[in-house]
């Protein structure tokens, strides 16, 4: 193929008008270079829609300059978007992970531009959305204009990101590694245990989805032993390779995707973006199909390992929002927590810690006003804390009460009684 026309993210973004909707490429591949050359323009910018889920890197969002010029709608809330999206200056659109790319597709949330981050092209001119395809597909094929930042630093990934160069129309090269994030910095004794007490609930032969934190890496610490393990899950992290290596995950039993690891995106260090890079066993799809509950039921044992922020006593799982502070977003935990049950032998699993980091029960009488419910009491499952775990299906209001009563910290379990008491005479 011909060297590719590459130009200056200055003259790219030049694309971008008042008025457009303009999608972000998220996690490890938000191209945070393109956009600060967009943020740059911002005085002769009004009303530019910025779309997209978790965003990481150097890369503000909430500087009140940017008022008039930019408005964030997120579908994700991450740790440099909170500001702006919990302001006048952004919103958040609750929709569950899966069907994010019908917003796109189907014209609810119809995309001017999207900014995206490749790996150079092959031979033959395919580049790859690399560590997030995810929702990035559907904005790539339906964006009227699509921007791409080339970076020799993504990998090269199987699965659903291979894009044509002739259908990106502006690229810019840039080199510059992505970010990364270790989730085995911040691990208390509580998520040690809480670690243990999944990993008991794993069988052999199971399906796995790993949500995103500590707990996940410290359920894949915990599972050397088992045999047969599969991988279907949203995102990957570095907990996976160790199993991956030694072969404990070598998904011979799945039903789908035969000896092929699947997620949709990732969020790790340089050592995860290595390892996934040109490797045919790991398969990076679309987030419609990889999150979708049709396909995820037809592996056997799912084990869907999801946390949250404050659970009630009734069962309702508040993982989004503190109150009405929008913290994060309904994601897929509903895509696998329902996908899991309706999995021969699957097993959904909501884990926390009993407590916050200034010792206040997550485990409550009731949701704090404001608080999004992101699974249902009628979808919970399994709970588990460092104080043990039950499962709640089939369980009532009073049964279900004392049973999470058991696994909140001691010094909450009095006036948790009190409540249950209080509501229903138990």
């Amino acid at each position: 193929m011909s060297n590719p026309k590459y130009i200056t993210a200055e003259e790219a973004v030049k694309h971008i008008q008042s008025g457009h909707r303009v999608f972000l490429h998220g996690s490890a591949a938000t191209p945070a270079y393109l956009i600060k050359a967009m943020q740059q323009r911002h005085a002769e910018l009004k009303n530019v829609e910025l779309v997209s889920i978790t965003t990481l890197g150097d890369v503000e969002f909430n500087h009140p300059s940017w008022s008039n010029s930019f408005f964030f709608n997120s579908l994700f809330v991450s740790a440099n978007t909170r500001g702006v999206v919990n302001s006048v200056n952004g919103d958040y659109v609750p929709v569950f992970l899966s069907q994010i790319p019908k917003l796109f597709r189907e014209g609810f949330l119809p995309l001017d531009v999207a900014m995206v981050q490749v790996s150079p092209p092959d031979a033959h001119g395919f580049c790859s959305l690399g560590t997030s395809v995810d929702i990035a597909r559907a904005a790539v094929d339906t964006a009227k204009h699509v921007i791409a930042q080339v970076n020799p630093y993504m990998p090269r990934t199987h699965g659903d990101g291979f894009i044509h160069i002739s259908k990106l129309d502006s690229l810019v090269w840039h080199s510059s590694v992505l970010p990364e994030v270790d989730y085995s910095a911040k691990i208390s004794s509580a998520m040690i245990t809480i670690g243990e007490h999944i990993a008991s609930l794993v069988e052999d032969g199971a399906t796995l989805q790993l949500g995103i934190g500590g707990i996940p890496d410290q359920v894949l610490k915990n599972l050397g032993n088992h045999k047969n393990l599969g991988l279907h899950t949203e995102m990957l992290s570095d907990g996976v390779i160790p199993l991956i290596e030694s072969g404990v995950i070598n998904n011979s039993m799945k039903k789908i995707n035969l000896g092929k690891s699947v997620t949709s995106f990732m969020i790790g260090t340089r050592r995860l973006y290595d390892f996934v890079n040109d490797n045919p066993a790991i398969r990076v799809m679309d987030i419609a199909y990889a999150n979708d509950t049709s396909v995820i039921r037809q592996n056997q044992k799912v084990t869907a390992i999801n946390s949250a922020i404050e659970l009630d006593l009734t069962g309702q799982v508040c993982a989004d929002s503190i109150g009405t502070y929008q913290y994060s977003g309904i994601g897929g935990q509903m895509d696998f927590i329902h996908g899991a049950s309706l999995s021969p032998g699957g097993k959904p699993i909501i884990a926390l810690p009993s407590v916050t980091s200034k010792g206040i029960s997550r485990i409550v009488p009731f949701l704090k006003e404001g608080a999004g419910v992101v699974t249902t009491r009628g979808h919970i499952h399994w709970v588990v804390t460092e104080y043990g775990k039950v499962n709640l299906f089939g369980k009532s209001f009073k049964q279900r009460a004392n049973a999470l009563i058991s696994l909140a910290h001691p010094d909450h379990r009095e006036e948790l009684d009190r409540a249950c008491f209080e509501r229903f005479k138990v």
